[in-house]
């Protein structure tokens, strides 16, 4: 249960971290190191974290919203 927790805490602050930055290659690398840091957390593998990471945030906020600044 304590792990549950953790990973909704973890991918809570990823998700916020993941909205800064002005690029998606930005989004992506913040969200590829909140990713990494959610896994360890939890015990899961960190580069697995990472791609996940990575890719929702430089996605993420383009699928969201198209006409952000830095989506094309």
């Amino acid at each position: 249960m304590a792990s549950m927790f953790k990973l909704f805490g973890a991918l809570g602050v990823a998700v916020t971290l993941a909205a800064c930055g002005a690029s998606p290659g930005e989004r992506a690398a913040t969200g590829a190191l909140a990713g990494a840091a959610a896994a360890e957390l939890t015990g899961e593998d960190a580069v697995t974290g990472a791609l996940v990471g990575g890719a929702i945030g430089g996605i993420a906020p383009c699928v969201t919203n198209p006409n952000a600044r830095g989506c094309y």
